[in-house]
Order: structure tokens, then sequence, then C-alpha cells
């Protein structure tokens, strides 16, 4: 117990003092979930909006789909994307394999069935309660969507923090198509990982405080985000 609480100790010193190495890591763990969360963004908001007010054959199907894909198991994307850009696979003349790019294709597969999913929800229930009146308007449904986002502006966010939530705490598929290489693409979750099969318990604390830091503040962000998006749905009635 004694030595438990020394390397506490030590891991809050590590935080508390800005410790270069701590700080690299972190910095790159934000980096690259930040940017595969964005990507997946500008991909699953679209998609899933499509699926909320589009009607084409295979939509119920490819709405199955997405959300069966929410559910993807991390070391599974790994392994795929690791074959694809592996030397002998299709995308291994781009040599970006073992690279913070890696990383970020691999978080941006499992993040965006993620935002597209809940996007489709915003957008199908806010096109549920407003078709009437945007039909009265002249707009499509096509025409609506850039509508029917900025009004689901607060959910549609807590989408995006959702999938960052993913993101940040993964380590499967990361650490397969990164290497988890010191100083090029050692994230968070996996120096926890490597720091604890070492006996470096001080350095895998201080991520560990960090990280669920983060996935606190994600949460609660969360939570206000939802309680500030009901005042918002009356929104398009006064537009």
């Amino acid at each position: 117990m004694q030595d438990f609480a020394q390397e506490f100790m030590t891991a809050l010193s590590l935080i508390l003092s800005g410790d270069s190495e701590l700080l690299n890591i972190v910095f790159l763990s934000l980096k690259v979930s930040l940017l595969a969360v964005f990507f997946g963004a500008l991909v699953g908001m679209p998609l899933g909006a499509a699926l909320a007010v589009g009607r084409f054959p295979g939509r119920r199907a490819l709405i199955v789909l997405v959300n069966a894909l929410m559910g993807l198991p991390p070391v599974v994307v790994g392994l795929c994307v690791y074959l694809m850009l592996s030397r002998s696979g299709p995308l291994g003349v781009l040599q970006l394999l073992y690279t913070p790019t890696a990383m970020i294709i691999a978080q941006f597969v499992l993040v965006t069935p993620i935002i597209a999913a809940l996007t489709r929800q915003t957008v199908e229930s806010l096109d549920a309660e407003y078709t009437e009146q945007l039909r009265s308007l002249g707009l499509s449904r096509l025409a609506s969507v850039p509508v029917l986002l900025w009004d689901g502006r607060i959910a549609l966010l807590t989408a995006f923090l959702a999938g960052f939530g993913r993101a940040i705490a993964e380590v499967g598929a990361v650490i397969i198509v990164g290497g988890n290489i010191n100083h090029v693409t050692r994230v968070m979750t996996t120096t926890i990982a490597l720091e604890t099969s070492k006996g470096n318990l001080s350095l895998a604390l201080a991520l560990g405080v960090i990280l669920i830091a983060i996935a606190i503040a994600v949460n609660a962000a969360v939570s206000l985000l939802a309680r500030g998006a009901a005042p918002q749905r009356g929104e398009l009635s006064h537009a």
C-alpha cells in the first residue's frame, strides 16, 4: 500500500511539474483523436443526415449496418487498416504504417459510424417534428438538411464528443497500426499498457489520471450540452 501511495505521489508530481515526456504523449493523443473525430464528423454527419431524410432503396439495411458498425472490435479495425497499409497492401506505397496518420485512419474508422448513427437519430427526430413547416416553406428533403443540422447543432456536438471519447480511450487498433514507437506513435493508452508491463507505474498512473480527467470532462460536456439542447428545439419555429 505504501509503494502504491509513493507511485501515486510521483505521478502527481509528473503532472504538476509539466514533465516533457508526459506532455508530448498527451498532446499526440489529443492531436490524433481530434483529427480522427474531425474527419469522422465530415463524413459521418452528412451520411447520418442523408439516412435520416433520404428515401431510397436499401436505406433500412444501411441504417442497420451503420448501427452495427458502432460496435466494431478495435483490434479487427486495427488488423484491417494494418493489412491495407502494409507493404504488400493496396496502400503500402504511401508508407503510412507506424505513423500518427495510420492511427488517425484507424480511429476514423471506429468513430465515423458512431457519429453517423447519432446524427441520423438527431436529424430524423427534427425532421419528424418540423417536416410540415419545412415543406410549407418550399424546402425539399435534401434542401432541409442544412436547416436541420443547424437546428440540431447542440445535439450534434454531443455526437462529436461521443466519438472523441471513443477515440481517446482506444488502445487495440492504434497499437497495431502505430507500433507504440517512442516519441513517434506513443499515445496515452498504449503508454499505460507498456509502462505497466515494465513496472513503471508512476508514468502509467499519471497518464491514467489525465485520461480519466479527460473522460470526466467529455461526459460533463455531453450532459451540459444535452441540457442546453432542449431550449434550442423551438428555434426553428422562430426562424
